[in-house]
């Protein structure tokens, strides 16, 4: 069972994202179980996303505790709680411009995937709404779902701006899949 945590601040999009990774992973074929949590209703407020993903029917019915993979709308939010639900081999990718060298040492014993989603949502017309370029990023980080999957979910669940947020989606999965390249050579 692959158990994800998404965590990110009110209005930045990451309940949007909890839910298009659900409908993706869905439309693959897995079973998934998604929930969120919020803090106070406005924005700026820290609010969670989990889901579970697994072959058969998914009977746990409690809160994630540790987390197979992270994905972080705001580097802020990468401590207490949310660290505490990370092993060491749980996979981390954070929205910041910062180098992965960062995290590397802010982070030590932590797989760390850093990838500037801000400037990806820029560059296509999102503004500051960072989920699309964060699901190409993760999709591509943890290898699921297929990226066609992904952008099939985001042409029939996304409220506007489809072409912009596909190729969000697309750019966000090329940037990690480059830094995953680099890495491993």
């Amino acid at each position: 069972m692959l158990q994800i945590i998404i965590q990110g601040r009110g209005g930045q999009g990451a309940q949007t994202a909890g839910h298009l990774l659900a409908t993706a992973f869905f439309a693959q074929g897995r079973q998934v179980q998604a929930f969120s949590s919020y803090g106070g209703a406005r924005r700026g407020t820290p609010v969670s996303s989990f889901i579970r993903v697994d072959d058969r029917p998914i009977r746990l019915r409690c809160d994630i505790e540790r987390a197979d993979a992270i994905l972080c709308f705001d580097a802020s939010l990468l401590q207490g709680p949310l660290l505490a639900a990370a092993r060491p081999d749980t996979l981390l990718v954070v929205n910041s411009s910062r180098p992965p060298e960062h995290y590397a040492a802010a982070l030590p014993g932590h797989r760390v995937i850093a990838v500037d989603a801000l400037a990806i949502s820029r560059r296509h017309g999102l503004g500051r709404i960072v989920n699309s370029a964060l699901l190409g990023a993760f999709a591509r980080a943890v290898e699921a779902p297929g990226l066609d999957v992904l952008t099939r979910a985001l042409t029939d669940e996304a409220p506007k701006l489809h072409d912009e947020n596909i190729a969000a989606c697309e750019d966000g999965y090329r940037r990690v899949d480059a830094q995953l390249r680099r890495l491993a050579a």
